[in-house]
């Protein structure tokens, strides 16, 4: 099966599943921007928010999820992740291409489940590692992994003050889960592109919710993080870098390239030209998701046990 028989159209009609901060400053002004993308549909939970973002952008809002998969080719996520995987599963057993939201999943059964949909439907699949869109952050991360210097680790961290009482990001998944599922997957999406596939992470906690993790990559360089969406504002801070003989070569982790709403214009042209062509793979599909989703849920499983005291 090719997913050239799944678009009959020129334009990829695009539906956007979710309503809340996020889709409405990202997904839905990239999606009514991109060329080649049809904004074409919304559904959300909360149905008069679904109409209210649909009408802004001249799409339709389904109140039923069946109808709404049934006029897209391709479904756009801004959801919680465990939310994300149940409604993606369907997607694709549907033959609809996915745009999903980092991580794609909260546990390692959902993703697999996720990865057996898409794989069974020969849909194309793009998860939204903001940085792996972004153009600096690629042109770096194509300097690093060039027959250049070598390197002997890395090194990030990401303090985030997003679960201040009024910030637009402090919603119950990141409550739940912390700093480690949702800044997790940017780093360690970064540091696996930049040192190698990740084999093993040890993971240990800190005050609220920091985690830090010591990742181990194929061919035997090391790379730390640590992450944390408790920081105080005036904390707030994201760094990331490589280090080896040459020295250091820090990544451009400024975002002044346009933002989230550009990187996800590339995203959205890239999954349309695989669905196009009938190409299923990418670097960020939905594959290289689930394995950043195994990585997470070690380094969740280790970190629970350390501070119940069971490891040692």
């Amino acid at each position: 099966m090719t997913t050239e028989s799944l678009l009959p159209r020129s334009l990829l009609r695009c539906g956007l599943v979710g309503t809340g901060h996020w889709a409405r400053i990202t997904h839905a002004a990239a999606l009514a921007s991109t060329p080649g993308i049809e904004f074409a549909a919304v559904w959300g939970r909360d149905a008069v928010a679904a109409r209210a973002l649909a009408d802004i952008h001249g799409a339709v809002a389904y109140p039923d999820l069946s109808a709404f998969l049934d006029n897209v080719d391709a479904v756009v996520f801004s959801v919680p992740p465990d939310v994300q995987s149940e409604i993606a599963a369907r997607a694709a057993t549907a033959g609809k291409h996915l745009l999903l939201e980092k991580p794609v999943a909260l546990t390692e059964a959902a993703a697999d489940g996720v990865v057996r949909a898409v794989e069974d439907a020969g849909v194309a699949s793009v998860v939204f590692f903001t940085g792996r869109f972004q153009p600096k952050i690629r042109a770096w991360l194509a300097e690093v992994t060039s027959s250049g210097p070598s390197w002997s680790g890395g090194s990030a961290a990401w303090l985030g003050s997003a679960l201040e009482e009024s910030n637009p990001f402090n919603t119950p998944w990141r409550r739940e889960k912390g700093g480690l599922w949702d800044l997790g997957p940017h780093v360690v999406s970064m540091l696996w592109a930049a040192l190698g596939p990740v084999v093993s992470v040890s993971a240990d906690t800190g005050w609220a919710d920091v985690t830090h993790l010591v990742l181990h990559h194929e061919g035997g360089v090391s790379s730390t993080a640590t992450v944390t969406l408790s920081a105080p504002p005036a904390a707030a801070y994201v760094d990331l870098y490589l280090w080896g003989e040459a020295g250091r070569c820090i990544a451009p982790m400024d975002n002044d390239d346009g933002g989230a709403v550009a990187a996800l214009r590339i995203a959205l042209t890239e999954l349309a030209d695989n669905a196009r062509s009938g190409r299923i793979e990418h670097p960020c599909d939905v594959r290289f998701g689930r394995d950043v989703v195994r990585v997470l849920a070690e380094a969740e499983r280790q970190a629970w046990a350390r501070s119940a005291g069971r490891l040692r």
